[in-house]
């Protein structure tokens, strides 16, 4: 049996025993008629990063198959601001790979999400996931590599404060219960997430937990494995739905805002990439870093400042980019080093299992064929536009695979020390800063909108309009302005809470 398929936690492909991305209408069609599915929710997303959502009854099978494959028709000006109302319809149109079973509604439904076409039926320009697909089929054209990336989602969880087992402040970081107390929370949306089409690494409680005002804070990660990029964002943009859908039938509060208070972690979305070329890594080569890796590195270093433009994308993700809370704030690179922009995770670069080690009666075993390894890019929140982000870290990817220098760029973006130490301020003084507003941000996009609209990638209607929200928030002294108050930072967090 496909290794794959065998074990594979989503019905539909245990059901049709198929691969998603060879899922067909008539298949969907066979999975509805067999298991007595009602409805049909097309999915997707607006210029605010979250699903949106229409609902079908089934008529009939005519019905149904006519759903499948005319899509249906709605209002773009109402879901991205850059589209006037004169000019606005759409149609949205199912991707058959993308449908899951919705695990909340009583009434048995569907879900699949959907791409936006224009009026005469070509694929919108400015969709974000159109933008996306273009980026990665550039990446493809221009150097030969596919892109695989995967998310480290973190996110709180806002509940009545209990008086039992109470965790240590800030020292949440893969704690069990009963000192975390929604473990069994985080294990559902995995399981959901899963059962979507999610491909999930692994989960754990994070570094955050305190209690502020009666109420406590528990800090959560779901970590994704490497997938294709288009496939990627699809899981992220689900995984978000999946634990707000949930935070409603749990009766608690869930944010993946970037910052939540003074002096206490924020919530990031790291990002990790990786170059593939005929199924194989290409981060790697004789055990070391490649050159690849390294030119994939110096473009996203390179475009570094005006990738916050998606990536970071309100006044409270300059909050959360300050010295000493494991967030970047310099544009350099490192391994296995938490204060830098980039950094270059452990790979499995052994030469042999250390399960040998841990269980004495197995068998060693050679592992040199083991290639996990990644690159990840750390200044994401959760505020992010995750396909427009994605898009960005592809453009830039491929960027620096063109740049002439970019092997001598990235070597003197190296730093092998904890650049927040007082000790290295030297060195830290010789490195380029990351914004630290959203004004900022939209001037350096301004700046490098070029390297986006090469090649149609980013059409300049998108880029203005990008620049345009980030100005609007007048931010360019909001942190000198507000400093460390708590009560201050408290209503921007409320103000922009559900971001994302």
């Amino acid at each position: 049996m496909d290794s794959f398929i065998e074990m594979n936690p989503n019905p539909l492909v245990q059901y049709l025993n198929k691969h998603p991305q060879d899922f067909t209408k008539a298949d969907l069609v066979k999975y509805i008629q067999d298991h007595n599915i009602e409805m049909l929710n097309f999915r997707f997303s607006g210029g605010d990063g979250r699903l949106k959502c229409l609902n079908f009854v089934i008529n009939n099978k005519s019905h149904l198959e006519n759903i499948l494959t005319t899509g249906e028709r709605v209002d773009g000006s109402s879901l991205f601001s850059h589209i006037e109302a004169g000019s606005s319809d759409l149609y949205v149109v199912p991707r058959y790979k993308t449908a899951f079973v919705n695990p909340f509604t009583e009434i048995p439904t569907m879900e699949i999400l959907c791409s936006f076409y224009n009026k005469d039926g070509e694929a919108l320009a400015s969709s974000p996931e159109y933008v996306l697909r273009k980026s990665h089929e550039e990446l493809k054209r221009q150097t030969g590599y596919s892109f695989e990336v995967m998310g480290e989602l973190e996110y709180y969880i806002i509940s009545k404060k209990g008086h039992l087992f109470n965790a240590t402040d800030q020292k949440g970081y893969q704690e069990s219960g009963p000192f975390t107390k929604w473990e069994a929370l985080r294990s559902e949306a995995m399981q959901a997430i899963a059962q979507a089409g999610g491909n999930i690494k692994y989960g754990h409680s994070e570094v955050g937990n305190f209690s502020l005002n009666e109420l406590e804070y528990e800090q959560n990660e779901i970590e994704f494995n490497p997938s294709p990029l288009e496939e990627a964002a699809d899981q992220l943009v689900i995984a978000k739905w999946i634990l707000r859908q949930l935070a409603y039938k749990h009766n608690v509060t869930i944010t993946f805002a970037p910052k939540i208070t003074v002096g206490k972690a924020g919530s990031g979305l790291h990002i990790h990439t990786r170059l593939m070329k005929d199924g194989a890594n290409a981060m790697v080569e004789d055990g070391k870093l490649s050159d690849v890796a390294k030119k994939a590195i110096a473009g996203y270093l390179s475009l570094a400042p005006s990738l916050t433009a998606f990536g970071n994308t309100n006044p409270t993700s300059y909050f959360r980019l300050v010295p000493h809370q494991e967030a970047p704030t310099n544009i350099c690179w490192g391994d296995r080093n938490r204060s830098v922009l980039v950094r270059v995770p452990l790979g499995w670069s052994m030469k042999e299992s250390m399960v040998h080690d841990a269980n004495p009666n197995e068998p060693k075993h050679d592992v040199k064929g083991v290639n996990k390894q990644t690159a990840e890019f750390r200044c994401p929140d959760g505020s992010a536009d995750i396909y427009l982000l994605l898009a960005g870290l592809t453009v830039a990817a491929r960027y620096g695979l063109t740049m002439k220098n970019a092997l001598s760029y990235a070597e003197k973006r190296y730093v092998d020390v904890n650049i927040f130490d007082h000790k290295h301020q030297d060195k830290c003084a010789t490195l380029n800063q990351l914004p630290i507003s959203c004004a900022e941000s939209a001037d350096c996009l301004e700046t490098q909108r070029k390297f986006y609209e090469e090649g149609g990638i980013f059409p300049p209607a998108m880029i203005d309009d990008v620049i345009r929200k980030l100005k609007a928030y007048d931010d360019r002294e909001l942190r000198s302005r507000i400093g460390k108050s708590r009560d201050e930072i408290l209503k921007l967090v409320e103000t922009y809470f559900h971001c994302g």
